[in-house]
């Protein structure tokens, strides 16, 4: 996958991106999907970037820094990410995530957290070549009726 190129998220990828999370997800992204890519692609203390082939976009990774969660010190998160499922399998995601971990890194953040399901075993997989363990934290949820 030498022809891979990593580059910012645009607003005007939010088209793409939402293709692919449909496929990934095997239905319809939401409605606000567009917007919530959009508002990132503006966000300029955000780091989200898309995996480009051609230039197609072939994945894409959403992540954010926290600056007061709980008492731990200023970190980052990846809030998701997704490949082409025609494309998973090539180290497009591993791309990706280092593209971020180098720029955190730079912005001298030490820590980055996600939040995967336990069910998610090929995302648990993914996280786990990339560095990740477990956290100090502890998902909590509230339904809301």
């Amino acid at each position: 996958m030498n022809n891979i190129q990593i580059r910012e998220l645009l607003a005007a990828d939010a088209l793409p991106i939402r293709r692919i999370y449909a496929d990934i997800i095997q239905k319809p992204a939401s409605e606000d999907f567009n917007r919530i890519i959009e508002n990132h692609a503006r966000r300029e203390e955000d780091i989200c970037v898309v995996a480009e082939l051609e230039d197609n976009v072939v994945g894409f990774m959403i992540s954010y820094i926290l600056t007061m969660g709980f008492g731990i010190s200023k970190s980052a998160w990846i809030a998701t990410l997704g490949v082409d499922p025609k494309y998973m399998g090539q180290g497009i995601g591993e791309l990706m995530a280092k593209e971020i971990f180098s720029r955190y890194k730079s912005l001298g953040i030490q820590s980055v957290y996600t939040s995967v399901r336990w069910n998610s075993t090929d995302l648990l997989s993914f996280f786990k070549t990339l560095g990740f363990d477990r956290s100090n934290f502890i998902n909590l949820r509230k339904a809301l009726e």
